[in-house]
């Protein structure tokens, strides 16, 4: 007999009615899923996620008349539910997916490949977002403490700092756009060079760059291959068929994109920059893994672990899904386990 699993259940919110009657179809496809409502706007949507309350929401954020970026903040705010942006191809579209990412959107969609036409067949992409946000559980999370006041007294403090690194290396996949952008505003603007491989499209992922660019202190920018690592920037992976890795020369560090196959299921893949940061860089390095799904990230952590690196892993508590940290906390990977707000005081300091 074989086991009947309760169906994920879903609202669409979409002003085009062609958009719409795709999306249905495509999840009709699917005997997991359920279309449960579909909206024209935002305050249809609101209505039937209050109403029906469902598993998770797909949201196109460039509908005209509403500011889709509002309204994500309030789900987020007022009934947090896994949503998935299913944006246009335009610049502007990416621009905006890339803030509603920020604003804790767990991942995103591209509508088309080709300007005006909407595939009917996507492979199952759709759906397999879908069933990947349902798994998605939202904690309520305490308000930050309060700014601790300057010090006056004139005791001498123990010293807390430690050796500044010579590099540091992140990994984060749902969610991480959000959380890079709590990790990466606590930089300074002359922070170590930072690497980073967030899984994303690349169709997203200059925009996702630019967007923490403006909000964070130090300069942002997306990978290129062969060129040097700087002191207070931070590279993101394209995002595309390229794994992202670290080399060394005459003593400089530079970036590497180098084609190849999926490694942990990704590519490119966190594993592959930890073991090329472990090789290079070594005890000189810090390793950070932040919140997503599966295991990447993990073994790459337990290696630069393994040379002296710090490594830190994102707790529970503020993680959208805790599958990575698990994972290399399962290893004995993380030396270090904390809350996305403090991660940045880790990275630096002696300090619990």
């Amino acid at each position: 007999m074989s086991r009947v699993s309760k169906p994920i259940r879903v609202v669409i919110v979409e002003d085009s009615p062609t958009m719409r009657a795709i999306l249905q179809a495509r999840f009709e496809r699917e005997d997991d899923i359920v279309v449960v409502g579909a909206a024209a706007n935002a305050a249809e949507g609101r209505q039937m996620i209050r109403e029906l309350d469902p598993d998770v929401v797909t949201l196109d954020v460039e509908m005209p008349g509403m500011n889709g970026l509002d309204f994500l903040e309030k789900i987020m705010a007022l009934r947090p539910t896994p949503v998935i942006v299913v944006s246009g191809s335009t610049h502007e579209g990416a621009e905006t997916t890339a803030r509603a990412l920020a604003i804790g959107a767990v991942s995103c969609y591209a509508k088309s490949e080709g300007a005006g036409s909407y595939s009917f067949d996507d492979q199952g992409k759709l759906a397999d977002l879908i069933r990947d946000a349902s798994k998605v559980r939202f904690v309520t999370r305490p308000a930050p403490p309060p700014p601790t006041p300057p010090r006056t007294s004139t005791a001498p403090r123990s010293p807390t700092l430690v050796e500044r690194p010579r590099l540091i290396a992140i990994g984060s996949s749902t969610g991480g756009v959000e959380a890079l952008q709590v990790l990466l505003g606590g930089f300074s603007a002359d922070c170590p060079p930072t690497v980073v491989v967030q899984h994303i499209s690349a169709r997203f992922a200059p925009a996702v760059a630019r967007t923490l660019d403006q909000s964070c202190p130090p300069k942002i920018v997306i990978a290129e291959p062969d060129l040097p690592l700087l002191e207070g920037h931070v590279y993101i992976a394209p995002g595309d068929d390229r794994h992202f890795s670290v080399g060394g020369r005459s003593g400089h560090l530079y970036q590497r994109l180098r084609r190849g196959e999926p490694v942990s299921g990704h590519l490119p893949s966190v594993d592959v920059l930890f073991h090329s940061v472990a090789e290079v860089v070594g005890a000189g390095a810090v390793g950070i893994l932040l919140t997503g799904m599966g295991t990447d990230g993990a073994e790459g952590l337990l290696a630069l672990a393994q040379t002296g690196a710090r490594t830190i892993a994102q707790d529970e508590a503020t993680c959208t899904v805790f599958g990575m940290p698990r994972a290399a906390i399962a290893l004995g990977a993380a030396g270090v386990v904390a809350p996305i707000g403090t991660i940045a005081r880790h990275a630096f300091s002696k300090a619990a």
